[in-house]
Parts: structure tokens; sequence; C-alpha cells
């Protein structure tokens, strides 16, 4: 139950980092810059890491690291799944453009610390 619980999660960071990208594209200052709506979907992807692990550990218990990459796992599975053909390749891009993209990796790479870091904390406030 818990992994279902964790998987629920990675797809509710998945839906955030989609979302973000999606309502980014439109605002007129930053829908030209890849890189300036990789920078903000990085800084909200930390909050959207923290709430999805909050609402996990509301009834279960995993180790942080543990659980942000099983989020992350989820998420690129989805992009696989979802994201590429559904969007990226109807744009002109392909599989290997997108995961070949060092900012894929490092909202993977901030997804998972955020959990793994907000967990040990609550373990210090305690």
């Amino acid at each position: 139950m818990k992994y279902l619980s964790a998987l629920s999660s990675g797809i509710l960071v998945w839906i955030g980092v989609s979302l973000s990208f999606y309502i980014l594209e439109k605002v007129p200052v930053v829908k030209d810059s890849f890189y300036v709506q990789s920078a903000i979907t990085a800084f909200l992807i930390i909050f959207f890491a923290i709430g999805s692990a909050k609402l996990f550990y509301r009834k279960n218990e995993m180790n942080g690291l543990k659980l942000g990459i099983i989020m992350s796992v989820t998420a690129l599975v989805l992009d696989v799944i979802i994201t590429v053909p559904f969007v990226e390749i109807p744009n002109g891009r392909s599989y290997e453009s997108f995961f070949t993209s060092p900012v894929l990796w490092i909202l993977a790479f901030v997804n998972a610390i955020s959990v793994y870091l907000w967990k040990r904390n609550q373990y210090r406030t305690k």
C-alpha cells in the first residue's frame, strides 16, 4: 500500500511540473525562454515534492531518499508514456532530445533531494 501511495506522490509531482511548463509557455515574459521556465519550475518542484511527501507521510513511513527516488522515477515513466509522445514529438522533438536534456535530470534530482532533506529535517525538529 505504501508503494502505491509513493507512486501517487510521484504522479502529483509530475502533474505539478507539467502544469508549470504549460502555464509558463503562455506567460509573455518567459514564454520564449526555456531556461527561465526551467529555473522557475526547478524552484516550484521543491514545493510540489514537499507537498506530495507530506501527503504520503500522513499515513505511511519510508526513508526520504527512497520516496524521493520513487517519485522521480514515477514522473520519468509518465514522461515516457505521456509527455514525450503527446507533447514533445508533436512539437518536433524526440525521446532522445527529451531524455538527454540536463534540465530533466536536474528536476529529477531536485525532486529527490527535496524530499530527502525535508524528511531529514522533520526528524531533527522532533
